[in-house]
């Protein structure tokens, strides 16, 4: 990314497996470019994605789940959602207004 870019930050804290993964990203024409601070080994894989903003809309053939199946990533891995999250906000089919209304998304385990 260029510096100067106006980036939409996410922070990932994948409390299950220990890891805290930085997300940040920008639109550039029809494209979200995205780059991913980790220590994990499977996201390193794709920690750098030119992603096309028309393949973010479903859940079938879309390319951040295609990247994260490449990668061997766990089926309950939160950054693939964390990624669309982001694409969804820069490409303008969520509101940043209500993203930092919201500020945090979250599952919570009651009763295990």
């Amino acid at each position: 990314m260029k510096k100067g870019d106006r980036l939409t930050e996410i922070t990932v804290n994948s409390t299950i497996c220990g890891f805290t993964h930085k997300i940040k990203g920008s639109m550039n024409g029809d494209k979200i470019i995205v780059d991913i601070e980790t220590p994990c080994e499977k996201i390193k894989k794709f920690s750098h994605m030119e992603i096309p903003m028309m393949e973010t809309l479903d859940i079938k053939d879309n390319y951040v789940i295609d990247k994260a199946q490449e990668a061997q990533c766990s089926s309950n891995c939160l950054v693939p959602c964390a990624l669309l999250n982001l694409c969804k906000l820069e490409s303008g089919f969520m509101a940043k207004s209500l993203a930092k209304k919201a500020g945090s998304i979250s599952i919570k385990f009651d009763e295990v």
